[in-house]
């Protein structure tokens, strides 16, 4: 086998194993809603500064990238990432979106998650604590999945 498909087949399991990860973030709120109407899923949306916030990172690091959490959230919830990069350029559309869902939703820190409805009701709201694994995190929010 030469060099050139020995790297082939290796970017393509790269993205297979990409792929296999889970559940993908979102990051069109109209697409998300859509996605809860169709599947009847609540959407938890996560406000985070990705590269300039550290309870932001840490949240990320420390339950939303986990394999468990991630098996989790594709039985029960829509990702939303509305993300406010200080270091990343950022597409304008989607700075303005975030910048107004965060206006309408009041979002005073990062990170805010919020649990919503298909019709943007806040069903519960939380954020990061330290030493949060998956199970613990998952464990305070799943109260706010059986409100409609």
């Amino acid at each position: 086998m030469g060099m050139k498909s020995f790297f082939s087949i290796a970017a393509l399991l790269l993205v297979a194993g990409a792929m296999a990860a889970g559940p993908k973030w979102l990051t069109s709120y109209d697409e998300a809603v859509k996605q809860s109407k169709k599947t009847g899923k609540p959407i938890l949306a996560d406000f985070t500064g990705s590269d300039w916030c550290p309870p932001c990172i840490r949240l990320h690091k420390d339950v939303f990238s986990k394999p468990e959490f991630m098996k989790w959230a594709e039985k029960n919830v829509v990702l939303l990432e509305l993300d406010f990069p200080r270091r990343t350029k950022q597409d304008a559309k989607l700075s303005k979106q975030n910048e107004a869902l965060a206006n309408k939703y009041e979002i005073q820190g990062f990170p805010t998650v919020l649990i919503l409805n298909s019709a943007g009701k806040v069903l519960g709201t939380s954020g990061f604590t330290p030493g949060s694994t998956p199970s613990s995190w998952i464990g305070e929010i799943k109260p706010f999945l059986a409100k409609k």
